[in-house]
């Protein structure tokens, strides 16, 4: 049994001050017995895409930028492992970097990353557009990490919507899946946790959904509700409205339990593509 606890922020373009709101929530968390702790997407910035850009550091663990020193540091000082981000990462081409999520433990060693794969070009109406490739660069890598004992599948927001996505991480041995978010108020009211069950229905795997709240810079309003769902489905715990965390238990025993009662994983029969 694992204690896991999903973040909910408000992250705005202050980066020093979301840092420290990201590591003091982690501190919470971990005062409730949590071991395993993901941070939203765009933990540490909520601005504009210069200010996005000038912020996007390399993954050094030697030498390691603001970002990557407060996961280690949220990591080291509470004794948990951290799965955090999106956030930005310098790619090859300096206007477009990656949005990264990594996997950090309670050593503050990487133990994996990965960068999104589906990026956010939407109109959600009212004449909001988004057109997050222009501004990033995608990845291409399919990536389970083992965290405590799990095999945890990581995504990123938008990635939400690719269900190929969540089969390969459960082909991969995933019987964790992690969605930082930062959704959309007009997108999630409709289709986040409608989402976010159906990932864990088909997965038969835990989901741990950590997302941006409220009003934020350039006109962005994001939805809310941090979960973590079951493998049957049920959203466990969820996080109230404003700043804070859910927290919830990872069973093992119950991911076993419903992927041999229901083998709907083994039932499969459409070869691969």
């Amino acid at each position: 049994m694992v204690t896991a606890a999903v973040i909910q922020m408000s992250s705005q373009s202050d980066f020093a001050a979301n840092l420290l709101r990201a590591e003091e929530l982690t501190r919470a968390a971990a005062s409730r017995s949590a071991k395993l702790v993901v941070w939203p997407e765009n933990f540490a910035l909520m601005g504009e895409e210069a200010q996005r850009r000038a912020i996007a550091e390399r993954i050094d663990p030697v030498t390691p930028g603001p970002i990557l020193a407060a996961i280690q540091r949220a990591a080291r000082g509470t004794g948990v492992t951290v799965i955090a981000g999106g956030f930005p990462e310098r790619s090859d081409d300096a206007e477009r970097p990656f949005n990264t999520s990594l996997v950090v433990d309670e050593g503050g060693q990487i133990v994996a990353t990965y960068r999104k794969i589906h990026l956010f070009d939407v109109d959600v109406g009212d004449g909001v557009s988004y057109r997050e490739s222009s501004a990033t660069t995608p990845g291409g890598e399919v990536v389970v990490a083992p965290a405590l004992g799990l095999r945890v599948g990581l995504s990123i927001c938008y990635d939400l919507r690719f269900p190929e996505l969540y089969r390969a991480l459960v082909d991969r041995g995933a019987d964790v899946l992690t969605v930082p978010a930062a959704f959309t108020l007009a997108t999630g009211k409709d289709h986040w946790h409608v989402l976010l069950r159906a990932r864990a229905i088909e997965s038969q795997a835990y989901v741990l959904a950590a997302a941006q709240w409220g009003s934020h810079p350039r006109g962005r309003r994001t939805y809310g509700k941090s979960c973590i769902v079951d493998p049957w489905g049920d959203v466990i715990a969820q996080a109230a409205e404003g700043e804070g965390f859910a927290v919830g238990e990872v069973d093992p025993a119950r991911i076993a339990t419903v992927r041999r009662d229901l083998p709907s994983l083994r039932h499969r029969r459409l070869p691969p593509p």
